[in-house]
């Protein structure tokens, strides 16, 4: 397929390698919040007698009188910025610049509506007709920036990168290349250029390399909207995106600091913990999106002593108790993606002290052998990670107690969490209903 930008005309052209009543998309993911599908408000079918529609949960496109979808489809699209579950947005820049995430466009093909409900959500394991699409994207009014360099055209399958189609600045630094909002306040910039490095030096220092040491940030700005201050984005190989909004961000503050300080602590963390070894299903998001939480909170308290990390620790163990009354694993049916997050934290706060119990070492130091056995696949499985818990505990009920958190949730989650945090030894009181750590 091919997707080309001209001017404020946006075009997507498929050419579908075979016969199929529906090709239903890889990506088909939820605005945060209205939990609408953001495909159907963005993207037209131009192709007469071809419908986009969502089925389940997946959009995918149909011939209306059910038979073969053309094999050449035309669509029109207008990128917009929208906070997504779990999932990659486009940025647009106030220069006109957008930065198109690559994996949006992929589908495969299905016999039939009804086939769509039948496939799982995580489609790892699932056996699939075709692979992701061979892409090609252009832009009439000139170059674009892929994987750091310019060039006329960018053509790859499952590139795993964002496209940037227009002329904001690209600024190649030391250790870190940026590509900023024209208009984005300066001293978002010169903070996270300044921090960036620090982090990732941590991390590296006690984790060995990631999957990058020169990342580009790419960085939009939405505007001084009033009454917001809003940060959001997402990391893949060798990049990392933001979003920044509102009026809050404007001026420097030691709150807005804090956040952009978290965000690249925790985004950056996914250069070990996601991208040297990622996840082997999705459901199982709880290992690298809660442990690049815990690795956020060791790294910036070791940065900046003075930092309160008892209060973001605290913050996921009071949302892993309001979210695991239903199975963690299946929190991203339900939309409660932050269960990953909460509750993989809190797991890990297990495990480090589990591992400070056994040898005096830390959260990093449970984590370094699992990231270097599995170096060479690229996984970290569910059992791996239970199983090193078990070794380094020497108590199988604190697996159980995890087990059943992810496999079945609880009535009582907090006697439950309570109880991973006493057979592990993290210190806490119950304050009523409340677990307080201490």
């Amino acid at each position: 397929m091919t997707v080309t930008r001209d001017g404020d005309s946006w075009i997507a052209d498929y050419t579908l390698d075979r016969d199929a009543v529906v090709w239903a998309f890889f990506r088909s993911s939820l605005i945060n919040g209205s939990r609408r599908p953001w495909r159907l408000e963005q993207w037209r079918v131009l192709t007469p007698g071809v419908v986009l529609e969502r089925v389940g949960a997946r959009d995918i496109l149909r011939a209306a009188d059910g038979g073969p979808v053309p094999r050449k489809v035309r669509i029109a699209f207008t990128p917009k910025s929208e906070n997504l579950e779990a999932d990659y947005s486009a940025l647009v820049f106030t220069d006109g610049s957008v930065a198109l995430p690559s994996a949006q466009f992929d589908v495969f093909p299905l016999a039939s509506t009804a086939a769509v409900l039948d496939v799982p959500d995580d489609l790892n394991g699932y056996p699939l007709e075709t692979g992701p699409a061979m892409v090609t994207w252009r832009d009439r009014s000139g170059p674009i920036l892929f994987r750091g360099r310019r060039v006329t055209e960018a053509t790859e399958a499952q590139a795993n990168t964002y496209i940037l189609f227009g002329q904001a600045d690209l600024v190649e630094g030391a250790r870190l290349t940026t590509v900023a909002d024209p208009q984005l306040p300066a001293w978002i910039g010169d903070a996270i250029e300044d921090f960036a490095p620090r982090v990732a030096d941590y991390y590296a220092r006690r984790l060995g390399p990631g999957q990058s040491d020169h990342p580009t940030i790419m960085m939009s700005w939405a505007g001084p909207t009033p009454g917001r201050t809003s940060m959001g984005g997402s990391v893949m190989p060798g990049l990392i995106v933001m979003a920044f909004d509102g009026e809050g961000v404007t001026r420097p503050s030691d709150g807005v600091l804090g956040m952009a300080r978290w965000f690249i602590g925790h985004e950056s963390a996914h250069f070990w913990l996601g991208q040297t070894v990622r996840y082997e299903f999705a459901r199982d998001a709880w290992i690298t999106e809660g442990g690049a939480d815990l690795m956020a909170v060791r790294a910036l308290k070791a940065i900046d002593p003075g930092w309160d990390d008892r209060t973001e620790l605290q913050k996921e163990v009071d949302d892993c108790v309001r979210l695991a009354d239903e199975p963690v694993e299946a929190a991203g049916t339900r939309g409660e993606h932050r269960a990953y997050y909460a509750c993989g934290a809190v797991f890990a706060l297990a495990a480090e002290a589990v591992q400070k119990r056994a040898t005096g070492g830390d959260w990093f130091d449970f984590l370094q052998p699992l990231i270097e056995a599995n170096r060479a696949d690229g996984v970290l499985t569910r059992d791996e990670w239970l199983s090193a818990l078990d070794r380094t505990s020497g108590d199988p009920a604190l697996r159980r107690d995890i087990e059943t958190l992810l496999d079945e949730g609880s009535d009582d989650a907090a006697g439950l969490i309570a109880a991973v945090l006493d057979r592990s030894g993290v210190a806490h009181r119950r304050d009523g209903a409340r677990l307080v750590l201490g």
